[in-house]
């Protein structure tokens, strides 16, 4: 008769008490293999459920023209935020550049500006005039000059002998306060017709190459000319002065003086901001910094943004034009939901915004330029499918950051970027079914395995020391 044949046969069970028995040996090493067994088993299953990354490096297969012009492949989004306490809104440009030297490479570029005071907060929008008027009237001033030179010497005595003082500061190579120099005597001599025998208010000039005046407008921070600004004799030392902004005309400037004078003579309530002649433009303010933020569609090459003071109107001292910044944000691509920066490697989160809230600073009357050189590399993180989360894309930037100090050079603010032609996919992953059950079968058929040879060891040393003693072989 013909027995099936089996993988695994068994001894029959009224023999198993003949072939085998129990030892004190067999039982603790059960003990130690099942407790280990345990602990693997648990340690399996952990590592089952943990993610696991793999990271490769690919090259970034964009087109650079579709159909003879861009496309969204050919383009990246730049994301900004700087705050310059020293720079003016009233000056601060971004200009956009690219490897060939192209400006205005931006595209669809949206730039904010909002005013701050000298303590860093926020006063406003700042909002640029729709047409700038300078100096309109250049025909020479006739008659007596009623405008106040001021030195160090009577500076003080003057602000406290008058209610305000309009001041500006000039430079004679100045082209623009050459143009504003007849228009500012027909206007003071156009305030003492109009207010006869009233000395609350004057009109007073500065000259900021002359020796007995060149610390005047160093304590005042002028880096711009011509500047037109305001001293208050109930203004404490210190206190935040504001500034004319509006048409550099004789109308202009007295309206604008008119509406100081109502101040005094309490018929309007005091404002720092006045807009003289009701047109929604504001012809001053007392901001003296500025937060620039923006967005900015830029092509997939080497380039470079730019932010700078330019005006139609001034002529800038680069000796005193201070730059210093804080980034508040800087990123590549588009804005990351919160999704994103949950799943996102902490590596790769840290990379997405390197320079986020970090400080630089210009050195006292040292005509410095930032530099920061930005090396941008774009991330794709995958996670399991069984998430339901669409691949992460995130472009992380390392920096490296410079100050350039040259003279007779208006100092700028340069971010130059180069966005490498490169992925790094990340992709987070679960340990599959199949090896997780293989790595069980291999630990518990090892540890059984290990564990019967451990007690065969073990078992058969003892008895051979056994057998010897009997013997008196061990002396």
């Amino acid at each position: 008769m013909c027995v099936c044949c089996s993988s695994w046969r068994k001894i029959k069970h009224d023999l198993k008490s003949e072939l085998t028995e129990a030892s004190a040996t067999g039982a603790i090493l059960s003990i130690v293999a099942g407790v280990f067994m345990l602990y693997l088993v648990v340690s399996q299953i952990g590592e089952y459920r943990t993610l696991k990354s793999e990271t490769q490096v690919m090259l970034d297969h964009y087109s650079h023209m579709n159909g003879g012009g861009m496309d969204d492949e050919d383009t990246l989004q730049i994301n900004f935020n700087f705050s310059f306490p020293h720079l003016s809104c009233e000056y601060a440009s971004v200009d956009a550049t690219n490897f060939m030297g192209t400006h205005d490479a931006g595209i669809a570029a949206r730039v904010s500006k909002i005013h701050l005071d000298k303590m860093g907060r926020q006063l406003g929008p700042h909002k640029d005039r729709k047409e700038n008027k300078h100096s309109t009237d250049e025909t020479a001033h006739e008659g007596e000059i009623k405008s106040v030179s001021l030195t160090t010497d009577n500076f003080e005595l003057e602000r406290k002998k008058h209610d305000i003082v309009i001041v500006n500061f000039f430079t004679p190579w100045c082209h623009w306060c050459q143009k504003l120099e007849p228009v500012w005597e027909k206007a003071a001599a156009k305030m003492f017709e109009t207010h006869p025998g009233d000395e609350r208010l004057i009109l007073a000039k500065v000259d900021c190459t002359s020796d007995k005046a060149e610390s005047l407008c160093t304590t005042h921070k002028i880096d711009a000319f011509p500047t037109i600004m305001v001293f208050r004799r109930d203004d404490p030392n210190g206190k935040e002065l504001e500034r004319y902004h509006g048409e550099r005309t004789v109308d202009g400037i007295v309206g604008w003086s008119n509406e100081l004078m109502k101040q005094i003579k309490s018929e309007v309530p005091k404002s720092r901001v006045i807009d003289s002649n009701k047109d929604g433009e504001k012809d001053s303010h007392n901001g003296v910094g500025c937060m620039v933020a923006g967005m900015l569609h830029v092509q997939k090459a080497p380039g470079g943004i730019i932010v700078q003071a330019i005006s139609d109107g001034h002529e800038f001292n680069w000796a005193t034009m201070d730059v210093s910044h804080s980034v508040n944000h800087l990123s590549f691509g588009p804005f990351l939901s919160e999704t994103a920066w949950v799943v996102m490697p902490p590596d790769i989160a840290q990379a997405v915004g390197s320079l986020d809230d970090k400080k630089f600073t210009s050195e006292e009357r040292v005509p410095t330029t930032h530099e920061h050189m930005v090396k941008v590399v774009k991330n794709l993180v995958e996670m399991p499918s069984s998430w339901g989360i669409a691949p992460v894309e995130a472009h992380g930037y390392v920096v490296h950051s410079n100050k350039i100090q040259r003279f007779a050079e208006v100092p700028t603010v340069r971010i130059n970027y180069d966005i490498l032609p490169i992925i790094v996919h990340v992709k987070a992953t679960y340990e599959s079914a199949y090896h997780f059950l293989t790595q069980l079968c291999a630990i518990i058929g090892g540890v059984f395995t290990v564990a019967g040879i451990v007690v065969a060891t073990l078992e058969g040393g003892i008895a051979s020391l056994t057998q010897k003693d009997s013997l008196g072989k061990l002396g």
